[in-house]
């Protein structure tokens, strides 16, 4: 009965997250059109919102710790459910992703994407879609902000082992950035796909900024270690045994 309970809960939570979705887009838009900066408003109060609603409609509540980061920083972050996404975007003032290219078309996410500077990669060809993903990045028309990079280039399950990819190293060499890697538990509670939304804490961890000057591969070793590590705890910290 109770998992039924929370199922029904959580379906309810994804309808009314959907329709405020259209409906913010609908009364922002106006204001976004003009002014960039009604496009950060608008997909920073959508993504409070399923905050707030997340933790009485379903019981998950959500944590965001570590210094949030501002400025021009890339963000490197472990990737494993739509919510971590919300969560970034709720608290980084501006907020801008490498995302697949398909989502251009995707409704409301793709234009909103698109007019807070996301970057759209086609991911057919790896040395063509990296060589583009720089040159949009360095582009002189590009919005300023805080630019987040997913290193694993897709959504991770909870225990899965997936490697990290060269295009986060590349973009830290190229743009000379501090990277702030982030470490997150979400998926034990909000998973890749699929309806039902379990109780708990749910975290998303800003840790200690690599500063520019590393080498890619060491980055990379880097980034890796201390994102793994850190969602492993935070993993362990929600239940879930990551090595298990």
């Amino acid at each position: 009965m109770g998992y039924a309970v929370q199922w029904v809960r959580s379906f309810l939570f994804m309808l009314q997250m959907y329709f405020m979705m259209a409906f913010l887009a609908i009364f922002f838009t106006p204001w976004a059109i003009f002014d960039r900066q009604g496009a950060y408003s608008g997909v920073r109060t959508y993504c409070r919102w399923v905050r707030w609603t997340a933790s009485w409609m379903v019981g998950l509540k959500t944590e965001v710790r570590g210094e949030v980061p501002s400025g021009e920083v890339l963000i490197a972050s472990k990737h494993q459910s739509f919510l971590d996404i919300i969560m970034i975007v709720s608290v980084v003032k501006q907020p801008k992703f490498i995302m697949k290219a398909s989502l251009k078309w995707a409704p409301i996410l793709g234009w909103y994407g698109m007019r807070i500077g996301c970057v759209p990669v086609n991911r057919g060809k790896r040395s063509e879609a990296i060589r583009k993903m720089v040159a949009d990045v360095k582009a002189g028309d590009a919005p300023a902000g805080q630019l987040i990079i997913y290193p694993q280039g897709t959504r991770v399950a909870p225990g899965a082992q997936v490697p990290y990819k060269v295009g986060s190293a590349v973009l830290y060499a190229e743009t000379g950035q501090t990277c702030v890697p982030a470490a997150t538990n979400v998926g034990v509670f909000w998973p890749r796909i699929g309806i039902y939304r379990k109780p708990g804490l749910a975290v998303v961890e800003f840790l200690d900024p690599v500063t520019p000057g590393l080498d890619k591969d060491t980055f990379l070793e880097t980034l890796e270690s201390v994102v793994e590590a850190r969602s492993n705890e935070l993993m362990a910290e929600a239940g879930f045994d990551a090595k298990g």
